[in-house]
């Protein structure tokens, strides 16, 4: 069996896909020839302009909201049929010392982060399983899953509980030939990264081996290599593309 990639054809689910690092691995999908289904909350530019691709199906939809997603997958489906694969990108930071952080803000980051990946991968598994056509699962973690940051006790708690929930579910589906990885990045320019200061900015690249803030680009090769056939003997891994920092 060939080991190349077979994009054509196949159908990839992402989550909060319309900015960021979401918004550069739908653009990478498409330029690879997928068919891509992506939600958030709200549309952006980026969107508006993308849905011009028949390539391309986008519905609002709210992680922590069952229905809403429940409802997105279904017209994702009607348009191009059973996914292939899925990438759990959306999540919600937070930043503060635990002591500090309001109840509130801890229930937002579990309800999105934990409860709406699960609710939403046990969704497009059931979908994949009825194929058995096997299948590829990405989760974009974080490098706060494999060392400690001052400030990021809630966010690397849904960190660390998605990589085991990949292990886990790569035991339950490896019959079934669905394949499921972690990506944990390190810091990289985004959106996020612009609120650090440059002592915090200072303070990861002495930590860098390779001395640089990630790009998006420097994950999206990762995501495309996991979904393809050339990853097929590939399951349960976590692959840190930060840098050197976790060395």
């Amino acid at each position: 069996m060939s080991r190349e990639a077979t994009a054509p054809g196949r159908h990839i689910v992402i989550s909060g896909g319309s900015k960021g690092l979401g918004r550069a691995i739908v653009t990478a999908l498409l330029g690879a020839g997928y068919r891509v289904s992506t939600f958030s909350r709200t549309s952006t530019q980026f969107i508006e302009q993308a849905t011009q691709n028949s390539g391309l199906f986008f519905a609002p939809a709210d992680l922590a909201n069952a229905a809403s997603v429940s409802s997105f997958l279904k017209f994702a489906e009607s348009a191009y049929g059973p996914p292939y694969g899925l990438i759990n990108c959306a999540a919600v930071a937070a930043d503060g010392l635990l002591a500090t952080t309001s109840h509130e803000n801890i229930k937002s980051v579990i309800s999105v982060n934990v409860e709406g990946t699960i609710s939403f991968t046990r969704l497009v598994v059931r979908r994949m399983l009825s194929t058995r056509q096997g299948g590829a699962i990405v989760n974009i973690s974080s490098i706060s899953s494999l060392r400690g940051f001052k400030g990021l006790a809630t966010y690397a708690f849904t960190k660390g509980g998605l990589d085991a929930f990949t292990r886990a579910l790569a035991r339950e589906l490896g019959e079934q030939k669905i394949r499921v990885n972690s990506i944990a990045p390190g810091y990289y320019h985004t959106e996020m990264s612009h609120k650090l200061g440059d002592k915090q900015k200072e303070q990861i690249l002495r930590r860098t081996p390779l001395g640089r803030l990630g790009e998006v680009e420097d994950v999206v090769g990762a995501v495309l290599f996991f979904l393809s056939d050339q990853a097929s003997f590939i399951t349960g891994q976590v692959l840190a593309i930060d840098g050197g920092s976790t060395v």
